[in-house]
């Protein structure tokens, strides 16, 4: 369930598959160029993929096309394309994937558009749950299993809060970034508060899957805790939507935090 320091290498490197992991869909990896290595190329198969800038500038060329990204942006490109990743500085780029039976259009997303959009961008929770929701790839481009965006907490808050679960719909995973040290927060996954299965402490470049069961987190006092959500639904398009959860009935006060996502 948990894949640690996955940003460590330079190149691409695929961390998370469904044949290492519970996941049966969702895979992750990391393009991480510079100087010394600043390109990579690779074909995306089967699995429709998405790319968010986490930091630096770079290029990608995908279907003939090509597109420069900056901090947060995404692109989504389908199955079966050949793609080109190419940077003159530095870039890192988080890569998912999930099977997939048809082939959804080539889209680029610029961060600046989800900031402006206030159901892509938006403040979810309360007072010591308080955090920032962005989604990158969610109802904005059409795709048949893929949700990707990502969650910034107030120093020291919880996130994931109210404690929900969605694993009938959607299998999930968690990618902490930008977080230097000492920062570190808090995650748990559980089906019973008394017999969690993980309770473990979560660093930049941690990534922590969720085949089932509630999920919070927290970061310690004084740090935000930041981390990419990505989500792959069961069935593709039917049950590729964003914010439908069980919220954890003891903690259940009649909002998830993610009804904004809904408008």
């Amino acid at each position: 369930m948990v894949f640690r320091a996955t940003n460590r290498q330079v190149g691409r490197h695929v961390a998370v598959t469904p044949e290492n992991s519970s996941n049966r869909h969702l895979s992750y990896g990391r393009i991480i160029l510079n100087r010394s290595i600043s390109s990579a190329s690779f074909g995306t198969d089967n699995r429709e993929t998405g790319l968010t800038c986490l930091s630096g500038e770079g290029f990608v060329r995908a279907a003939g096309r090509s597109f420069d990204l900056r901090k947060y942006d995404s692109i989504y490109i389908p199955r079966d394309t050949q793609v080109e990743v190419t940077t003159s500085c530095e870039i890192d780029l988080a890569e998912f994937s999930a099977d997939v039976e048809n082939a959804y259009p080539l889209q680029f997303v610029a961060y600046g558009e989800i900031s402006r959009n206030p159901s892509l961008r938006f403040a979810a929770g309360n007072p010591g749950s308080s955090r920032e929701v962005n989604i990158c790839l969610g109802k904005n481009v059409q795709a048949g299993r893929l949700l990707v965006g990502f969650t910034i907490s107030e120093p020291g808050n919880w996130t994931s809060w109210p404690p929900h679960e969605h694993a009938e719909m959607l299998e999930e995973m968690y990618v902490f970034f930008d977080m230097p040290a000492p920062a570190y927060g808090i995650q748990l996954v559980y089906n019973n508060t008394k017999y969690p299965e993980l309770v473990t402490p979560v660093r930049d470049g941690d990534a922590v899957l969720m085949p089932s069961g509630y999920h919070p987190n927290v970061s310690v006092p004084s740090y935000r805790i930041k981390f990419l959500w990505a989500m792959a639904a069961h069935r593709e398009k039917e049950f590729r939507q964003f914010g439908v959860v069980n919220v954890q009935p003891e903690f259940d006060g009649g909002s998830s935090g993610l009804e904004a996502s809904r408008k």
